[in-house]
């Protein structure tokens, strides 16, 4: 394999996911700039200045500035450096996961060249990446008839580029250490959301307004490039960074020895290494390593876990109660100028009361969502990444039938699921009790596990097309495709009175529309969901066991 193999090959294998980024945050862009083109944006502007910094808002923003800010300033950048820090963590780590690195290092190219190789395509799709925002920005505002006269745009995405390959290095050079794609991924998300937490809310605190440089979120937003332009001393910072992690990642990756397969060690192993906890631990466990698969599958993804269940924790269920508190009166006929539809996209609701708010901000569209990325990435991974890590032949060489695998692996994507919903009912009820909202503890949890239960759906359309097929990427695309394609058709149906009867084909449909947060759970809705997510993990376990399973290449 030459080197310009691996460049194509890793560059080929991770532009849809870079190209799908852009493309949602292109749409969610037009959708934003134009629905504050037709608002009092004085909702947006009187928020608490901590809100507002952290949002990237300005005190006197006009339509153009507020877009910029809070969608590419924020959601935007997290996204951009999500892809970096994914690309990063599996440009190494990910290889030795899979079990593939020694393929690579058999060829006639040293550990320097392979890890160039997977630089080069990390630089390469995040550059086009943020290219695709840039023509976004440019293009949106010209169809809107939105001014950006004195704005810089391109020094934004300039800036956002900087910063999404910082995280991406990070990744990789934690990855290049460690071995660990889930240790290298958790790191450089975990530094992200406290950056952009931290820059937002230092400068508002006496005597640590400096204390922001200390981190990177700062040298994207701190100078405010889209009003004032390049900084470069700001970008300098940033690329130096990059340069001194890309040099941390060459030394890791040629100083350690490199894991053929994974070899990392699990939750239940560190348990049995420690006398008080060995009783449990093996119990847990059972007597043969058979037994232990769902724990292995857990122990796989506890990063991706820690880092989903935080940001719904905190991000969108405890912050969001005080929140409100505080614009609750700017709020209250924000209803009315928002187009019906779009309210519909987000989930629906009166964003005038505490239960419509957080329909809105967060059970409409990030519950699931979040849901989704664990119970997803588990399912997709569970028989498929099996097959794709040549490692299916060490499970069923040992005495246990292939459903058991597929029920196994079930247990853990549905622990997972649980786990995110659980989370994102602690944040809810804690911010309600925190703002003084007195929303009903009994119809968060009844919207909490609805959301597990659509995400659990979905989860296990994801095992039936791996197990169908044997290919991470058809499950994963497949059933990010379909959920989107049934959630948009959800939120639109109904304002047709000859096809709102269709809605009802759409898990999403079982999920809000008997409005749980105000009306409590609906157990009918909730067995649907339930017979759904069984009848696709049976059909997982057919297509499982009658196909050949391919255990190379």
């Amino acid at each position: 394999m030459t080197l310009s193999n691996v460049f194509t090959k890793t560059t080929r294998d991770r532009w849809k996911g870079v190209a799908i980024g852009s493309l949602t945050l292109s749409v969610l862009f037009l959708f934003g700039m134009s629905v504050y083109r037709d608002i009092d944006l004085a909702v947006y502007t009187n928020l608490p200045d901590a809100f507002r910094s952290m949002m990237n808002i300005p005190k006197d923003a006009d339509v153009a500035s507020l877009a910029y800010g809070a969608i590419y300033g924020s959601y935007g950048a997290m996204t951009m450096a999500g892809l970096a820090l994914a690309m990063g963590a599996a440009s190494i780590a990910g290889e030795e996961r899979k079990g593939t690195l020694g393929l690579l290092l058999g060829n006639p190219r040293s550990r320097t060249e392979v890890l160039a190789s997977k630089t080069a395509s990390m630089v390469l799709l995040t550059g086009l990446g943020v290219l695709l925002l840039w023509a976004a920005g440019i293009v949106v505002p010209a169809m809107l008839d939105v001014s950006i006269t004195g704005m810089h745009v391109g020094a934004m995405i300039f800036h956002l580029f900087a910063m999404s390959l910082f995280f991406g290095f990070l990744a990789m050079a934690v990855g290049a250490w460690t071995g660990s794609p889930s240790v290298a991924s958790g790191v450089a998300a975990g530094v992200m959301f406290i950056s952009f937490v931290a820059v937002g809310l230092l400068p508002l605190v006496e005597g640590f307004e400096n204390a922001a440089k200390a981190f990177p979120w700062y040298y994207f937003t701190g100078s405010q490039p889209v009003n004032n332009g390049v900084d470069w001393g700001h970008i300098g910072v940033l690329f130096t960074s990059n340069a001194l992690l890309m040099v941390v990642a060459l030394v890791g990756v040629n100083r350690r020895d490199i894991k053929g397969q994974t070899v990392g060690v699990t939750l239940v192993d560190r348990l049995r290494g420690n006398p008080m906890t060995r009783k449990l631990a093996d119990r847990l466990a059972g007597s043969t390593r058979v037994s232990r698969i769902w724990i292995k599958t857990a122990s796989e993804h506890q990063g991706l876990l820690l880092v989903t269940a935080a940001v719904m924790f905190l991000f969108m269920g405890v912050m969001l109660g005080p929140m409100y508190t505080l614009i609750n009166e700017a709020l209250s006929g924000l209803t009315d100028q928002f187009p019906e539809a779009l309210l519909a996209l987000f989930g629906g609701g009166d964003m005038g009361t505490p239960e419509g708010w957080y329909q809105i901000e967060t059970f409409g569209m990030m519950a699931p969502i979040a849901v989704m990325v664990v119970t997803v990435a588990i399912g997709a991974g569970a028989l498929a990444g099996e097959e794709e890590r040549r490692t299916i032949g060490l499970l069923l060489a040992n005495p246990v039938r292939r459903s058991t695998i597929v029920l196994h692996k079930t247990v853990a994507m549905t622990l997972y699921g649980v786990a995110v919903g659980a989370a994102t009912f602690a944040g809810v009820a804690i911010g309600s009790m925190l703002g003084g909202l007195g929303m009903d503890m009994g119809n968060i949890a009844a919207t909490s596990l609805l959301v597990t239960l659509v995400g659990l759906v979905f989860g296990a359309l994801a095992l039936g097309l791996g197990a169908a097929t044997g290919r991470i990427r058809v499950a994963v695309f497949g059933t990010v495709g379909i959920a989107l394609v049934l959630y948009v058709l959800n939120a639109f149906l109904p304002f047709n009175d000859t096809l709102a009867g269709y809605a009802k084909w759409s898990p999403f449909y079982y999920y809000l529309s008997s409005d749980p947060l105000n009306n409590g759970m609906h157990w009918g809705h909730g067995a649907v969901l339930t017979a759904l997510t069984v009848g696709l993990v049976l059909s997982a376990v057919v297509l499982f066991e009658r196909r050949d399973l391919r255990q190379s290449g």
